[in-house]
């Protein structure tokens, strides 16, 4: 039975700590965030498609299809 797959996260910024859920783009990965509160450029991670799998509560959408968080 295939999982569910979640399209809501919470972001983390490593910077100041803020927390915000964001829903993540269905077919995209989006590899750049700014902090809503410190205004930090978020990039993803070395070997992390996006924001979200690196800063985030939930790996992205493409990255849960395939199964690898």
């Amino acid at each position: 039975m295939p999982r569910s797959i979640k399209y809501l996260s919470v972001i983390k910024c490593p910077i100041c700590k803020y927390k915000k859920e964001e829903k993540m783009p269905a077919d995209s990965c989006q590899i750049v965030y700014e902090c809503v509160e410190c205004n930090a450029r978020l990039k993803a991670k070395a070997g992390d498609c996006c924001v979200f799998c690196s800063y985030g509560s939930v790996p992205c959408p493409i990255v849960q299809r395939r199964g690898k968080h």
